[in-house]
């Protein structure tokens, strides 16, 4: 007998009887040894369960088993099953431990999952009258109990239609009106698993025309209007105004500005002796509002009686001889990759740039890459070794003199780990 099992205690029953998983056709069952196992040992393990509504006992397992788990297949969905474990001991005797709860066979409920759109992710953006028609994947491993709300309220039924499926759901409504902006929120739920995602939509439209618009002043040949944002942006962000005149005599309207940013615009080069008449019209991502804010001032400019002169002036002599406004730095490479020298120049003329290598010129070596670029002259050196060393120097040469500066390259073979 065990050292450790007392005399006279029966051979024990399996432990810690567990339900491991349960699916719509079998259910895994796992348990631990018994605590006390007689001298004779312990033969194995025999699985059984009983359907709800009979009294038999089936055996799960022809053959004794000596693992502590054990499957149990081909049940049918919706059984519900009482299990027991029989630990077998080696005298003949058997132990019994009984599952307390009665196991329901059904696919286990995995949590549903929204699966949104790339395009819904951000605010969704749709003009007045369009038709909204949004199809939103639900991956469940059963049909999800769907609900809609805008707003944190519910949807009006007269004008927006909801259609769910087990795959999907689909938000429809089939002209939007500006009233059916907001954040929609979609939650679905099985059981107490629950996902929901928030979709913006906003319904947008053109603008009205800006307000206030007036000559804020008159100089010769020259008009500078001002006005205010239309008070209805059309439920989207003003993107610019567009600007036009007209002449009297035409008639015509053309346009001067278009995509100003700002609520003043100065309109130049007006003809001498014309009457003007100014319009201006506001924009968003739909377009030109419908109607223009009409200036209710006429321009006339009249015709000046004498000749204009204007003044003389010298011009300012720009030229300079060449200067570094940034020299290179002295620098440390690697062997093999690639490095480049930086300087900055300027100059006018605009400076011819030569680059010398321990002062001696750098002309067509396919090793080395020259580059200048208002101002910013590069040396790119391929894959440098150790001999690619020294001092460089770039010159600067125009009409007016030369410049040059000096760095210090210094390249360095990779050391290996031993």
């Amino acid at each position: 007998m065990d050292p450790e099992t007392p005399k006279g205690v029966a051979d024990g029953e399996p432990t810690d009887l567990t339900v491991e998983d349960v699916t719509s056709t079998s259910v895994t069952l796992n348990w631990n040894s018994p605590k006390h196992i007689g001298t004779s040992g312990l033969a194995g393990y025999i699985v059984e369960y009983c359907k709800e509504g009979t009294q038999t006992w089936v055996a799960a397992n022809k053959e004794l088993t000596t693992k502590n788990v054990l499957l149990i297949k081909d049940l049918t969905e919706g059984d519900k099953l009482q299990v027991r474990v029989k630990a077998v001991h080696g005298s003949g005797g058997t132990a019994i431990a009984t599952f307390p709860d009665t196991i329901v066979i059904k696919q286990p409920i995995v949590r549903p999952k929204i699966r949104l759109p790339r395009n819904l992710r951000d605010t969704y953006i749709r003009k007045v009258g369009q038709k909204l028609n949004l199809s939103i994947p639900v991956h469940c491993n059963a049909k999800p109990s769907i609900s809609w709300s805008k707003d944190d309220q519910p949807l009006p039924s007269d004008r927006v239609n909801i259609c769910n499926s087990a795959t999907d759901t689909i938000l429809f409504i089939r002209k939007l009106e500006r009233k059916d902006s907001g954040k929609y929120k979609l939650v679905a739920q099985v059981d107490t698993a629950v996902d929901e995602a928030v979709i913006g939509i906003q319904v947008v439209e053109k603008p009205g025309p800006p307000q206030n618009l007036k000559l804020a002043s008159v100089w010769g040949s020259n008009v500078t209007l001002e006005w205010q944002p239309p008070r209805d942006d059309g439920n989207a962000e003003i993107s610019g105004y567009t600007i036009q005149k007209s002449d009297k005599k035409t008639g015509e309207w053309f346009t001067v500005m278009e995509k100003s940013r700002a609520t003043t615009y100065t309109i130049s080069n007006l003809v001498m002796g014309n009457h003007y008449n100014f319009r201006v019209f506001s924009e968003n991502l739909c377009g030109l509002s419908e109607t223009a804010a009409l200036c209710k001032d006429t321009v006339y400019v009249p015709k000046m009686g004498r000749a204009y002169n204007p003044p003389v002036y010298k011009e300012k002599d720009f030229t300079e001889p060449p200067k570094f406004t940034q020299p290179p730095v002295d620098k440390t490479a690697t062997v093999g990759y690639t490095t480049k020298l930086f300087c900055s120049v300027r100059g006018n003329p605009r400076p011819k740039i030569i680059w010398l290598k321990n002062k001696a010129l750098i002309d067509e070596n396919p090793k080395f890459r020259i580059l200048t670029n208002e101002g910013i002259c590069t040396l790119e050196i391929r894959k440098p070794g150790t001999f690619d060393g020294g001092v460089y120097t770039c010159k600067a040469v125009n009409a007016l003199g030369e410049a040059a500066v000096d760095c210090k390259l210094d390249v360095k073979a990779v050391s290996v780990a031993q």
